[in-house]
């Protein structure tokens, strides 16, 4: 007897429809074809546990057990409950009816309880794309795969709960969000905001110019300044997260096991902080079945590098490509993947290796020499792709005690989400969303300046030695300094601020 039920593989933060056909006939031994991994072999011996402990059994003649499409590759222990399942129909233990209604996934203990999986959201994406009812799935995963509407999501915690519900004997509600609802309830709850913080103002400003125009920055101060401190507020300032958007970054968090049971939708921007041990291949994402990295996590949020002299030169290098193209492209024997990449990138450093800025005056412990070399550590090429610089000074003791009322988030960021959406009508059809995203014929076409505004920018670059490099990061920043004023040209006072945003080019910086 044939049997089908119907599964999904996840590859990249995309699913494949997978169907799992038993067939039970004469002969002996079992077995599974289709390109299965090992974890899915191996669910022969949970499947046939689980079984037993629900009451049923297992047939001791000829099983054939087929992972369709035969060319993709089947991995990980999702795959035990339609086996489980298509076994039992197949040996006609129970009722095939409903089976080419529902999708179905979850692994099996040896008892018959589920345990979650991953990847459920790209799952049951595809399952409504396939026009199926419903969603068969672990208990702990169905808020993440009820956000995706007209498909019922039938949370169980047995295959006892999975058949009796099957063959109609259990009846059990399917787990229904509104998920504008849930979306718009938390997409202003933030633990952190810019009204907690006193004291560096021209810093807040800066962090307010780098969040309307997208452009990533890269903060200069010793330690205790409040580097790490700034870097994690400037998620509430960003824009908010549209819906697809929000869809978009809770799949690649799906994939990589990144949800709790407690999650639905992620509703606000992520912030991704990893350590400066991190390799290559856990920053970017990789591994022998391709999953995201923490630039990938950091999709449509801020990835922040503390202490970047720190990390590896051959794991900062790999960051050059994903900021320049918004994604990554990881290539295995098997085949290509590419996850999505779109962050702002948020650096902080110590201006040398004691930690302190240079004084010749006062002197230093540290050789200009040992601060060049230090400062070295940080390439050309990923420098170049860093619009603002600034150096964050700790904050006196006065303004500390002052307990003056500072700017909230919420206003920082109704100014941003204005400049915003000046650049969104400016960029409409051109592929591009932000300031910081222009290539430079565009910056030479949008950002054209006075004469006077020329002679100031000539002036500065000689003076204050600028590179080359920082020309159009200023003629970029300059253009979001002025959405921010909601002004058509860019003015002189508007070139000067940009100006002032780029330390680490100047010659003699650090004394």
């Amino acid at each position: 007897m044939l049997a089908k039920t119907y599964g999904g593989a996840v590859y990249g933060v995309d699913a494949y429809l997978i169907t799992i056909e038993v067939s039970v006939g004469q002969g002996t031994k079992f077995f599974m074809v289709g390109l299965p991994d090992s974890a899915v072999k191996e669910s022969e011996q949970r499947v046939e546990a689980a079984i037993k402990h629900s009451g049923y059994s297992m047939p001791r003649i000829k099983t054939v057990v087929n992972l369709a499409p035969a060319d993709i590759r089947k991995e990980g222990s999702a795959y035990d409950l339609p086996i489980a399942v298509g076994i039992l129909a197949a040996s006609g233990q129970i009722k095939d009816e409903l089976l080419s209604k529902y999708l179905m996934m979850g692994e099996l203990s040896l008892d018959g309880i589920l345990r979650p999986i991953r990847g459920v959201l790209p799952i049951a994406v595809e399952a409504r794309r396939h026009g199926f009812k419903g969603f068969i799935l672990p208990r702990e995963n169905a808020r993440e795969a009820a956000i995706v509407n007209n498909l019922e999501v039938i949370g169980v915690e047995t295959l006892s709960e999975t058949i009796e519900f099957l063959e109609g004997t259990r009846k059990i509600e399917p787990l229904w969000h509104e998920t504008r609802d849930i979306f718009f309830d938390e997409i202003n709850q933030f633990e952190v905001d810019f009204a907690d913080v006193q004291g560096h103002e021209s810093i807040k400003r800066a962090l307010e110019v780098a969040a309307a125009g997208g452009h990533n920055v890269i903060m200069v101060g010793p330690p205790g300044s409040g580097k790490t401190m700034l870097a994690r507020r400037i998620s509430t300032i960003l824009p908010p997260l549209t819906l697809h958007e929000a869809l978009e970054t809770t799949k690649i968090h799906s994939v990589a096991g990144k949800l709790g049971s407690d999650t639905s939708l992620i509703a606000q921007r992520p912030f991704c902080s990893p350590h400066h041990t991190i390799s290559d291949a856990a920053l970017v994402g990789g591994g022998n079945v391709p999953q995201p990295g923490q630039i990938s996590l950091a999709h449509n949020g801020i990835l922040f590098l503390d202490e970047l002299p720190e990390f590896k030169r051959t794991v900062l290098e790999v960051l050059r490509q994903p900021l320049e193209e918004r994604s990554v492209t990881i290539s295995r024997a098997k085949g290509t993947v590419d996850f999505p990449a779109n962050f702002m990138l948020i650096a902080s450093m110590n201006p040398s290796p004691s930690g302190d800025f240079y004084d010749k005056q006062l002197g230093h412990p540290d050789s200009p020499a040992a601060v060049q070399r230090y400062l070295n550590k940080i390439s050309g090429p990923l420098l170049d792709r860093i619009d603002i610089h600034v150096e964050v000074n700790p904050v006196s003791f006065d303004e500390m005690t002052a307990n003056r009322k500072t700017e909230s988030s919420f206003h920082i960021r109704e100014r941003v989400v204005a400049a915003r959406k000046l650049q969104t009508e400016r960029f409409k059809d051109k592929g591009i969303y932000c300031n910081a995203m222009m290539p430079p014929p565009m910056v030479k076409e949008i950002c054209d300046i006075s004469s006077a505004g020329k002679t100031l920018l000539k002036t500065a670059m000689e003076r204050l030695g600028l590179s080359s490099r920082a020309y159009d990061r200023i003629l970029k920043v300059s253009r979001t300094i002025a959405d921010l004023s909601n002004s058509r040209e860019i003015a002189v006072e508007h070139l000067a601020e940009a100006i002032q945003y780029r330390s680490l080019d100047r010659e003699g910086w650090n004394g």
